[in-house]
């Protein structure tokens, strides 16, 4: 019985390890309960292949405390001579009647948000990327300084097939 178990462990443990050949690299940042509007994801690329393609993804934990239907972010990508593009995005993380979007099972979600597809890298060197939140409610000018129930923040790279 013991020896059914463990081949059982290593057939899973190598099944959820090989669903993933897609993943070149993912990486993900605390931000407690509540992600105050001046803490920065930061995540530095080292190593990745020249001109070849990629899906780029940020990846967003939130539980039931997130109270809006919508998340705004700002993110920064430096090249390595120091060139910085931004790009302020939106997403949509709620359902018309309220329901989170995202996979879990409990009240914890997980977002995996499009960021850009099919990039390419053509400078050597690493690459800087940071992440804040932009989120405000409607009619203030001022951005919501914690933002409740976003707990983690990742960023992805994925070869293409």
């Amino acid at each position: 019985m013991r020896k059914l178990l463990n081949c059982l462990l290593i057939f899973c443990v190598l099944l959820l390890a090989s669903c993933d050949k897609l993943r070149v690299y993912d990486e993900y940042v605390h931000v407690g309960s509540q992600w105050h509007k001046d803490s920065i994801a930061s995540f530095e690329l080292k190593d990745i292949e020249l001109q070849k393609p990629y899906n780029l993804f940020i990846n967003v934990r939130n539980n039931n405390d997130y109270e809006f239907s919508n998340l705004y972010l700002v993110v920064k990508m430096e090249e390595p001579n120091g060139l910085t593009k931004v790009d302020t995005l939106q997403y949509l993380m709620a359902n018309p009647d309220g329901t989170l979007m995202g996979d879990g099972f409990s009240d914890v979600k997980d977002n995996k948000l499009v960021y850009k597809l099919n990039y390419r890298f053509d400078k050597k060197g690493p690459y800087k990327v940071n992440i804040g939140q932009a989120v405000r409610k409607t009619g203030n000018i001022e951005g919501e300084e914690y933002l409740k129930g976003v707990t983690d923040i990742g960023f992805r790279i994925e070869s293409i097939p």
